[in-house]
């Protein structure tokens, strides 16, 4: 399958997954079970995570999800391209009503994500990236066909940062770091507004050019990153190990992210000297 036709089945996945979140949703609160780790976990995780294994099955590709985590280093590493989902991002989030949470669909090749769907399904965004393509978002949109979608949408480039810069928090993860990495800022830039968001939408916000720059100094997985960093990437900004300054990949042996920093397209300059 072609790339276009592949991002056209992404999507199809995450409105899937979106709609089978909303069910719940859309009675005030979700079914809260307990992970392993004493996380939540919401029945629309896991009939979200059914639509979107279902729907990308028609392709060749193998799934990787955060529901389906079990699969062995000694099975996936041979793998050259895979989809990586997360079928519930901000989990917290739905809990709390707040709207801020998403679905996740990325399709990863030699470890790095080439399509990214991310799908606030309460607030009716709808953020996508292609290699290739470029970067998009649209409001609303129901389907059913890419070109449809491409119609509807507009391109994301980020921007260049002028009077100061705007860095993007976790709503639900502050952490030390982040307080230090903003004192750095003001003191370069300084002016530096914040915001905070939920899930995956703080890459999306980077991507957009309404924040220039989103450190994460905390704890992620894989599933959590790959499709907000395709959206970051194809709209020409970057998304950073802090330890080596190189791009974020993804299908390690521990699925777990190490710090990263995400920059829009008008400050990937200005790293690593912050």
């Amino acid at each position: 399958m072609e790339i276009k036709e592949l991002l056209e089945v992404a999507l199809k996945a995450a409105l899937k997954g979106g709609e089978a979140v909303l069910k719940f949703y859309s009675k005030g609160k979700g079914e809260v079970f307990l992970k392993e780790d004493k996380s939540p976990l919401t029945k629309a995780d896991l009939l979200s995570h059914r639509e979107i294994t279902e729907t990308l099955s028609s392709t060749s590709y193998p799934i990787l999800s955060e529901e389906g985590k079990g699969i062995p280093y000694s099975k996936r590493k041979n793998w050259k391209r895979f989809w990586l989902v997360d079928p519930l991002d901000g989990t917290k989030e739905f809990i709390k009503g707040n709207g801020e949470f998403t679905v996740n669909v990325a399709l990863i090749e030699e470890g790095r994500p080439i399509i990214g769907v991310v799908y606030a399904p309460a607030i009716g965004e709808l953020y996508f990236a292609a290699l290739g393509l470029g970067s998009f978002k649209t409001l609303n949109f129901k389907g059913p066909s890419l070109d449809a979608v491409l119609k509807e949408s507009f391109r994301l480039k980020g921007r260049v940062p002028k009077g100061g810069v705007t860095i993007v928090k976790s709503r639900s993860h502050p952490s030390k770091e982040t307080e230090e990495f903003i004192k750095k800022l003001k003191e370069r830039f300084g002016e530096v507004r914040e915001v905070s968001r939920g899930s995956s939408l703080k890459l999306c916000l980077v991507a957009e050019g309404k924040a220039d720059v989103y450190p994460r100094f905390g704890p992620t997985m894989e599933w959590d990153t790959a499709a907000g960093q395709a959206v970051v990437e194809m709209s020409e900004g970057v998304v950073v190990n802090v330890e080596t300054e190189m791009r974020l990949t993804y299908n390690k042996e521990s699925l777990k992210n190490p710090f990263f920093i995400a920059l829009t397209s008008g400050l990937k300059s200005f790293y690593p000297p912050l």
